[in-house]
């Protein structure tokens, strides 16, 4: 080898030793004082206890092709919500422009690529209206289960262990980085410390598709700001169709094309 190969691969060969090393030190019981549990609850209960809430965020899925080529789908959106029963997300990606709003009567849904929307009655909370459409549609919502008041029970019902790895950075922001196993997903999450322990960033892994295809969801611009009714009022375009329920309207909740290998969901 020449003196630059040499280098090299003593530098590959030092980062690669000291990143095992950290993992290792972050693994070990009681190598740290930092306990996962109590840095997540602290994020729950801080986003269960603001009145209003509101986020920007960027997502990717992954899917897996049946040649087991990954293949990564990006979306961006924003999210405003009022405890207990308003909620607004709009997301657009290369493959659908979807928003849903609900005002705590009524929940709509908004595709923009088929101007068309659908709308069904359900009185309630931001959880319950969260449940009843995952269970009735059978659509995805990675991500849904920060908003939830009881966020910290729902993120740790399946949980097989726990881990603080360290600290990582995210959009600028150093954060708590925790790690979690469960019997079908893996998923990690960084958390910003100090007063305000927003989630920055979530990674969902799923291990019982091959490829074990992830979902990334990066969250910025906290905002704890008061919304008004006006936020939550849906006003369809004067071009958009109403469809019944039943119409297929409701698959542009998924962030990939129809057709696509189902990606990482949780």
């Amino acid at each position: 080898m020449t003196p630059g190969t040499n280098l090299r691969t003593l530098i590959r060969i030092s980062a690669t030793a000291a990143s095992i090393a950290v993992l290792s030190v972050a693994a070990t019981p009681g190598a740290r004082a930092d306990d996962p549990g109590k840095i997540l609850k602290g994020m729950a209960d801080y986003l269960a206890g603001q009145k209003s809430l509101s986020a920007k965020f960027d997502s990717d899925i992954e899917a897996i092709t049946p040649e087991l080529q990954k293949i990564q789908f990006t979306s961006s959106g924003e999210m405003k919500m009022t405890r207990p029963d308003k909620l607004r997300i709009r997301r657009t990606g290369g493959y659908a422009d979807v928003e849903l709003v609900y005002d705590g009567k009524t929940v709509s849904l908004y595709g923009n690529n088929a101007k068309s929307y659908v709308q069904a009655d359900l009185a309630g909370t931001i959880d319950q209206m969260i449940n009843t459409l995952q269970s009735r549609s059978g659509a995805g919502m990675p991500g849904a289960d920060l908003l939830l008041s009881n966020s910290y029970d729902e993120l740790m019902a399946n949980v097989l262990e726990a881990k603080h790895i360290g600290q990582g950075v995210v959009d600028g922001v150093e954060c708590e980085h925790l790690a979690f196993r469960g019997p079908d997903t893996d998923w990690q999450i960084w958390i910003e410390p100090g007063a305000k322990p927003v989630p920055r960033k979530y990674v969902i892994t799923s291990k019982t598709v091959t490829g074990a295809p992830q979902y990334t969801l990066k969250m910025k611009d906290w905002k704890t700001d008061a919304h008004t009714d006006g936020d939550f009022a849906f006003k369809p375009p004067a071009d958009a169709t109403k469809v019944a329920l039943d119409s297929g309207v409701m698959i542009e909740l998924d962030e990939i094309p129809p057709g696509t290998p189902a990606g990482a969901k949780k």
